[in-house]
C-alpha cells in the first residue's frame, strides 16, 4: 500500500495571507511535509500560468508537486512540466455565454494558453488584474484567438450580486448541466465543465499518484472549495472561510490563513 500523502491548498484565504505570502511557520511546516516524501498541490480557481506565477513567486521548490488549475479542469505536473489531466468549456458555448452575459450586462471573460481573451475592459477587468497578472486581450473577434476549449470562464459584478444571480440562473438554464456555475467569491462566478471541478481534480491526483483517498488532505475558505474538502479523506475549512464551508469540513482550523491556521494540520498529516 503507498504510504505517500498529498495536501491540496487553496491560496487565497488558505495558504496565502492577507498580504499574499506564505508565513515563515507555515513553509517550514510544508517542507518538513514534503521532505517526508509527500506531495504539494495547489487547487486552485486561477489557470495554470496565473498559479505557476504565484508558485513560483514564492519561492517553492518543492519536491513531488502539482497544480490543480481552473477549478480542476487543468492538472499540471512542476517536476515533469506537462500536464496530467486537461479539459475545457465547448467551444460553441463560448460566443453565447458571452452574448448572454451582455444582455444581462455582466462582465465575462476567458481565457486562452498565454492570455485573458475578453471583449470588455473597465471596472471589472481593472479589479480581476490586481492579482491576476495574464495579459490581456481585449477584441470583439474572441474565438479568433482561442483554438482550443478554454479551461474556464468568469463572470464578474462589483456591485449588484442580484444581477449576478439573475445571469446566473439564465445561463444554467442555457448550459444545463454540461457547465458547473459557483461563486469563488462574492464577485466571481466560475464557469467550468462539470466533469471537473475540485473535487474531481484530488480524485484524479490521488489516482494518478496511486495514493489512497484516505491519505489525501485537502484545505479552503470559499464555496469553489467545498467539492476538494468533501472528496479528500481529511477535509479542513479556514476559520475565516464561509459558514457553507465550515458545514461541508471534517476540521475547522483553529487559527485564520493570518496566522498559520494550517500549519498544526500540516504536521500532524507527517
Amino acid at each position: 500500500m503507498n504510504n505517500e500523502k498529498i495536501f491540496f491548498f487553496d491560496l487565497d484565504g488558505t495558504l496565502l495571507n492577507k498580504e499574499k505570502k506564505i508565513t515563515d511557520k507555515t513553509m517550514d511546516a510544508l517542507r518538513a511535509f514534503t521532505e517526508a516524501g509527500n506531495h504539494f498541490c495547489i487547487n486552485t480557481g486561477r489557470a495554470i500560468d496565473s498559479a505557476r506565477a504565484v508558485y513560483n513567486g514564492l519561492g517553492l521548490d518543492f519536491k513531488g508537486s502539482f497544480i490543480c488549475g481552473s477549478n480542476g479542469t487543468e492538472i499540471y505536473s512542476i517536476d515533469d512540466e506537462k500536464y496530467v489531466f486537461k479539459t475545457g468549456i465547448r467551444l460553441a458555448l463560448v460566443p453565447r455565454i458571452l452574448d448572454l452575459a451582455e444582455e444581462y450586462d455582466i462582465h465575462c471573460h476567458t481565457y486562452n494558453e498565454t492570455h485573458i481573451i475578453s471583449r470588455w475592459n473597465g471596472e471589472c477587468m481593472d479589479y480581476y488584474r490586481r492579482v491576476i497578472k495574464t495579459p490581456l486581450i481585449v477584441t470583439d473577434s474572441v474565438m479568433k484567438y482561442i483554438s482550443t476549449p478554454p479551461s474556464k470562464m468568469i463572470a464578474i459584478e462589483l456591485h449588484d450580486h442580484e444581477k449576478q444571480e439573475r445571469f446566473r440562473i439564465a445561463l444554467q438554464e442555457m448550459v444545463g448541466d454540461e457547465l458547473t456555475l459557483l461563486y469563488s467569491n462574492p464577485y466571481y462566478m466560475e464557469i467550468f465543465p462539470s466533469i471537473a471541478g475540485k473535487g474531481s481534480a484530488v480524485k484524479r491526483l490521488a489516482e494518478y499518484l496511486d495514493i489512497p483517498i484516505e491519505n489525501t488532505y485537502a484545505a479552503g475558505d470559499e464555496q469553489n472549495d467545498i467539492s476538494m474538502i468533501e472528496a479528500a479523506g481529511h477535509g479542513i475549512a479556514m476559520i475565516n472561510g464561509t459558514d457553507i464551508v465550515k458545514a461541508s469540513a471534517d476540521e475547522i482550523t483553529s487559527f485564520d490563513n493570518n496566522n498559520d491556521g494550517l500549519a498544526e494540520y500540516i504536521l500532524r498529516a507527517i
